[in-house]
């Protein structure tokens, strides 16, 4: 009897213990509410009498054992400020408040959520100094504090962040040094300081940092010596308006002389003709040395003060010696810890070593991500195929947060079978992230898992590349990650008045044509190792173009996923645009040569600008007439040759008789000897 009564005890004890932990997120929900939204205009959801892993309070999310693991407010137009009662929420991993209109003070307490990965307060009107206690936030990943107006300088605590990858500062009031303790940050990917205050010199220990790419410092005040090791970043180093920086191999920076080291490496309140050097003042900054000049030392105080230069002297040998062994001792064990992960050159630039960050990602991933997973491990996949899905697969959490949960400001298009939104990786880099039901998605898991291996093997400059694929069995749905593509698809070049910006010119026309064969052939097997491809739905609408007018096809073997009913109705809906080949009607195959009709009539919309191609059309290419078929909006600019020679090629491909349409191999050879083709 006893044993039944202690065991009751405990059950009750630990069901107390359950509700007093959801009791105290529930009051730091409140807390929180009270704060960020003091009029109740946007969290009216958020109630005392509510559960918060429910489902009922907006923009917040649970683990699978009930705890507060995510909080997504972004854009939600928020105008209070941020409570310290948010330490409450122990469990938080992810914290998206950006986008809003707080203000006040960021409060140290927040550095008490020791497993939050992904921080996000830019785009606010946060004030006041970055808490250094923010350092002791040893999970923390991403770091985005830009966009505000916090003062002081940056927090050398930062540099105890040993899992940050992002940290963006930018567009502050930051003053000081760069400090050179975030060059120990060993996976510090992107370093973003732009727009501040600070002055001071690139610290060599930062340059350093073994997978960095870029690091953006314009418009500040900071000089000397630019570090020889970012040339590595290339593009990735941005350093404009920074009047006192110098150095060799940088575009637009002078050679460091002597005095130019001996001056400019000074932090600016310290500069040339400065009669004091508090050295307890100075920022912390890479190889930073203040020489005494000789005019404003008197004798007296270089024997004043000798025993105390001699004393550092030695300290800091001490000190270099002690640094070197544990550098040598760091970076051993480091080698060592990087053989157990494979990094890919095919991976996301934020998620370099994945192995580190995935892996130890936020609970969100347990809630949505293990259910419909085609990938899930003891699978019979063979070590490449999984190494290849591996650096493609991303988490929920990460697309999520990129579209900012899916917003209609995100919203780009939608079509019969998915609908795409743009996104903002950690990186900062833009993508286009596709959207697709699992209810049209191929049924058995090794003939999808087939099909996006397919994707995963295409590479090409004028194919839209894929950065990554998620199935969420939470949503239902698989993202496709793509390459973001600013400049719209083919369609809205064509039927534009005379005189707008979307008039394409002779030369980029001809190119754009070229840039679509070479793709499609690519897709086809020509002068590639692998398996050919048939795209099925070329369209002008498939076709995007970039910031160069480069062409580039997208959803090449996206119907390698979806239904049989699925494909059929895009092949419906291409046929009454007038791409689908006649033979499909009788045969109902697709092959090779039915992209090579779809490439026939986009090469003649592409010489009319016209979205209809007519039998007017057709004849005059085969006749020669130019009146027929060339734009009247290019008034007589293009080379009758090419433009010839071009009808001709569509003529050709759209033949009725798919024998007598050319290979895409036989289209690029041919559009080789076109003079602007070159």
């Amino acid at each position: 009897m006893s044993l039944a009564v202690f065991l009751f005890g405990l059950f009750i004890f630990m069901m107390n213990g359950t509700g007093v932990s959801a009791n105290s997120e529930l009051r730091a929900l409140m807390d929180m509410k009270a704060a960020l939204d003091p009029e109740d205009m946007y969290l009216s959801s958020w109630t005392m009498n509510g559960d918060p892993c429910d489902g009922s309070f907006e923009g917040v999310a649970c683990n699978d054992k009930g705890q507060v693991a995510n909080i997504s407010l972004q854009g939600k137009a928020l105008h209070g400020k941020l409570s310290p009662a948010i330490s409450g929420l122990k469990h938080l991993t992810g914290l998206y408040l950006h986008y809003n209109s707080l203000y006040g003070e960021l409060p140290k307490e927040i550095a008490n959520l020791t497993v939050l990965s992904d921080l996000y307060l830019n785009m606010n009107n946060l004030s006041g100094v970055i808490p250094p206690e923010i350092g002791n936030m040893e999970n923390l990943q991403v770091l985005q504090l830009c966009y505000n107006q916090f003062t002081g300088s940056i927090p050398p605590q930062l540099g105890s962040l040993k899992k940050l990858n992002v940290l963006a500062l930018q567009s502050n009031q930051l003053s000081g040094a760069i400090p050179a303790s975030l060059g120990d940050l060993s996976v510090l990917m992107r370093l973003a300081l732009s727009f501040n205050r600070l002055f001071g010199s690139i610290p060599t220990k930062l340059a350093d940092a073994p997978l960095l790419e870029a690091l953006d410092v314009r418009n500040n005040s900071l000089s000397g010596n630019v570090p020889l090791a970012l040339k590595r970043l290339n593009e990735g180093f941005l350093y404009q308006n920074n009047l006192g920086l110098c150095g060799a191999g940088f575009m637009n920076l002078t050679a460091c002389n002597v005095s130019d080291l001996l001056n400019r490496s000074r932090p600016e309140p310290f500069g040339p003709g400065s009669t004091a050097l508090p050295t307890r003042e100075i920022p912390e900054t890479a190889n930073l040395r203040l020489p005494c000049n000789q005019t404003h030392c008197s004798n007296s105080s270089r024997s004043h003060h000798a025993s105390v230069v001699v004393g550092a002297v030695i300290t800091t040998i001490a000190l270099s010696a002690i640094g070197i062994l544990t550098f040598t001792y760091y970076r051993h064990r480091k080698q060592k810890l990087g053989n157990s992960f494979e990094i890919s050159d095919n991976r996301l630039s934020t998620d370099q070593g994945k192995g580190v960050y995935r892996k130890s990602g936020s609970p969100l991933i347990s809630l949505e991500y293990n259910g419909w997973d085609p990938l899930a491990d003891g699978r019979n996949f063979s070590r490449h195929e999984q190494d290849v899905f591996q650096s493609f697969r991303f988490n929920l959490d990460e697309v999520e947060t990129a579209t900012q949960y899916f917003s209609d400001v995100n919203f780009l298009s939608k079509s019969d079978f998915s609908t795409t939104y743009k996104g903002i990786l950690r990186d900062g880099s833009v993508v286009a992230i596709k959207s697709i039901s699992k209810s049209i998605c191929k049924s058995e898991e090794a003939e999808f898992v087939k099909g996006l291996n397919i994707l995963t093997l295409l590479r090409h400059k004028n194919l839209v590349r894929l950065r990554g694929f998620c199935c969420s069995r939470g949503r239902g749905e698989c993202f496709l990650v793509y390459d973001f593509v600013p400049n719209g698809n083919l369609l809205q070049y064509l039927d534009v008045k005379d005189g707008d910006a979307h008039v394409l010119e002779w030369s980029t026309r001809v190119s754009i044509v070229k840039g679509i064969a070479k793709g499609i052939a690519y897709l086809h097997g020509y002068k590639v190792n692998k398996p050919a491809l048939i795209h099925q739905n070329i369209t002008a609408e498939s076709v995007l173009v970039d910031q160069r007018c480069n062409p580039l096809l997208a959803d090449s073997g996206l119907q390698n996923l979806l239904t049989n009913d699925v494909v059929f109705s895009a092949l419906k809906a291409s046929a009454a645009m007038g791409y689908l080949a006649p033979e499909y009607a009788t045969t109902g195959r697709f092959t090779d040569k039915s992209d090579v009709y779809a490439f026939g009539v986009i090469v003649f919309q592409v010489l009319t600008g016209k979205r209809e191609v007519s039998n007017l059309v057709r004849l005059g290419a085969e006749s020669c007439k130019f009146q027929d078929y060339i734009d009247p909006n290019l008034h007589g600019r293009f080379f009758e040759y090419e433009a010839a020679k071009l009808a001709r090629i569509a003529w050709l491909c759209t033949h009725e008789s798919p024998i007598e349409r050319p290979s895409m191999e036989a289209v690029v050879q041919e559009l080789g000897n076109c003079s602007s083709c070159l």
